[in-house]
């Protein structure tokens, strides 16, 4: 099975996946090693997504940013 993603796409997804195998608890549980094989197979020159754009005055005044 071969899954079609552009870059962004697959950065996304790259991200989501490191994030989940260094979150983890158990880092040597037999589903966080099948995740690294996983992520093992994702070629090394994809881009990271783009930075989120920072919040305006108007939402930093307002209270409307919320920081990650």
């Amino acid at each position: 099975m071969q899954i079609d993603l552009d870059d962004q796409e697959a950065a996304v997804l790259l991200a989501v996946l490191n994030r989940v195998i260094e979150d983890d608890r158990y880092p040597l549980s037999p589903r966080i090693r099948m995740l690294h094989d996983i992520r093992a197979k994702f070629p090394t020159a994809r881009p990271e997504p783009p930075p989120a754009r920072p919040p305006t005055p108007e939402e930093r005044r307002s209270g409307l940013h919320r920081t990650p």
